[in-house]
């Protein structure tokens, strides 16, 4: 009942003219970067943070969540009319969103999606209304000891359930790492890994490291795939999405699975992309017709839509609670944190509770806004993919760089952004994960602090990490997780030459 109290003040303060005006230009600036190739949710939200820096914190956390719910709307347009995803998460809808949209079902394929996109994105609202008082009270147990347990035990759940190679989350962490190192150690006071480059003393931002990766690495490889827009023409009437939303009733079950999926991929380091897949999956391995998908099932669309959005709304839940973000944009967003001088975790929510559940707050009425505005943009926002990439690619370029001189007003920061950009691709190419790389750039002086006061406090005796039931316990969760990869090799072995053994 205290969160129901506290998020009626949450309406309160989300509830103003000003932040509802925010949610709307937020949301179509999302559609934006989303129907863009090239840009996606966390580089749109890393190149509008700096804009943020003279604002209310709150204002500016409403902005940079309704410009995520915008994208993630965008992704599933372009999915379904060209058959191109916006964004990564939006892969699976491809598969039969877009058959849909070829046999004249496109107003169906498109409400269907933002529909149960907005039930995927409210139950992960509801969960982190209910929980996140509750975790935020039992963080508050927690001193540095338990803090690095935490924070292993995030490292740990990347490698163990991330979905990439165990080796190459490991090398992408091992980056983020070195790259978080670069700069004054904030425990000693002595320059680390600057080889003598003044410009290195701050640091290097991870801001201009996402719009890099994420920006500049990812239109790399659209130039190398020759992207070429075609598409299916929709216009949406109201009355086919009322037709429609009669319909969604029917996979009722199909919400609900996806819908636990995404929540939990979101906690975990999964992502919306991992939670669109395995729901699609799932939703296939379920039905009574399974050879319907891929030709234009309904359930296609609702299951990865559904758990696309409850992932994504998920996420949040970590990073206000915890201080962990459960996906590269939550990582994006904590970072804005930091820089507005708020600590994600759970004195958060006794020193700024208007900012938490102004925020929570704002995620219930950001996806209602977000799905009728892109129920009323389709049509022009599908227009803009007529214009030549030749056009849209040296634009976003452009907004890359632009971005990247914002954050510090530094010519070298464009250098940093470019070499970003080119470590993006090559990671894309040799399929190595960029999120754990981000993580470990936000969190990684984090977990290094928390470890070496451990050591201050214990004397240098690693037994402070077992020195209690708790912090035992969440060493135990990480050291499980971080031999997943490794158990589970050897029992499909195991399997494997049981199965052969009767045939020989």
């Amino acid at each position: 009942m205290d969160n129901i109290a506290s998020l009626m003040h949450g309406f309160s303060v989300a509830l103003t003219t000003h932040h509802v005006l925010l949610m709307m230009g937020g949301v179509l600036l999302g559609i934006l970067v989303g129907v863009l190739p090239g840009l996606g949710a966390p580089n749109g939200v890393s190149l509008m943070l700096p804009l943020t820096f003279t604002m209310d914190p709150v204002s500016a956390i409403i902005l940079l969540t309704s410009l995520y719910w915008g994208a993630l709307f965008g992704g599933s347009t372009t999915s379904i009319l060209f058959n191109i995803p916006g964004e990564p998460s939006s892969v699976a809808t491809t598969f039969d969103g877009h058959p849909m949209a070829k046999q004249g079902r496109a107003t169906e394929a498109l409400s269907f999606a933002f529909l149960s996109a907005g039930i995927g994105a409210l139950a992960g609202v509801i969960l982190i209304t209910l929980l996140s008082g509750w975790v935020a009270n039992f963080a508050l147990r927690f001193s540095s000891p338990e803090f690095f347990a935490v924070y292993f035990m995030t490292f740990a759940s990347f490698i163990g359930l991330g979905g990439a190679s165990p080796f190459k989350a490991v090398v992408s962490m091992g980056v983020g790492f070195a790259l978080a190192s670069v700069g004054m150690d904030s425990v000693s006071g002595n320059i680390r890994l600057t080889y003598e480059f003044d410009i290195l003393l701050g640091g290097i931002s991870f801001l201009i490291a996402v719009i890099g990766l994420f920006g500049i690495g990812e239109l790399l490889l659209t130039m190398e795939e020759g992207l070429r827009f075609e598409g299916v023409a929709a216009k949406v009437r109201v009355r086919d999405v009322l037709q429609t939303a009669a319909k969604l009733p029917r996979y009722w079950v199909a919400l609900l699975r996806s819908s636990a999926i995404g929540i939990w991929m979101g906690i975990t380091p999964g992502g919306p992309t991992a939670a669109s897949f395995m729901s699609y999956a799932m939703a296939k391995r379920s039905s009574r017709n399974p050879g319907k998908f891929g030709k234009g099932e309904p359930e296609g669309v609702i299951a990865p839509e559904t758990a696309d959005h409850a992932a994504g709304s998920a996420a949040m839940l970590p990073m206000l609670a915890l201080g962990i973000p459960g996906s590269a944009t939550a990582a994006v967003m904590m970072g804005g944190l930091m820089i507005w001088g708020l600590n994600p975790g759970p004195m958060l929510f006794i020193e700024r509770p208007d900012f938490v559940w102004g925020l929570i707050a704002s995620m219930y009425l950001g996806n209602v806004v977000a799905v009728v505005v892109v129920l009323a943009t389709v049509p022009l926002f599908a227009s803009i993919l007529r214009i030549p990439f030749s056009i849209v690619g040296p634009l976003i370029v452009m907004i890359c760089f632009i971005g990247a001189y914002t954050v510090a007003s530094k010519e070298f920061d464009i250098w940093v952004a470019l070499a970003f950009g080119i470590v993006g691709y090559v990671f894309k190419k040799l399929d190595y994960p960029i999120a754990p790389l981000i993580l470990a750039m936000v969190i990684g002086d984090k977990a290094e602090d928390a470890f070496r006061q451990s050591m201050i406090f214990s004397q240098g005796s690693l037994s402070i990490f077992w020195s209690n039931a708790l912090v035992s316990t969440l060493m135990g969760i990480g050291l499980a997780l971080l031999l997943l990869p490794l158990i589970g090799s050897l029992l499909r072995r195991l399997f494997g030459r049981k199965t052969l053994a009767p045939a020989a």
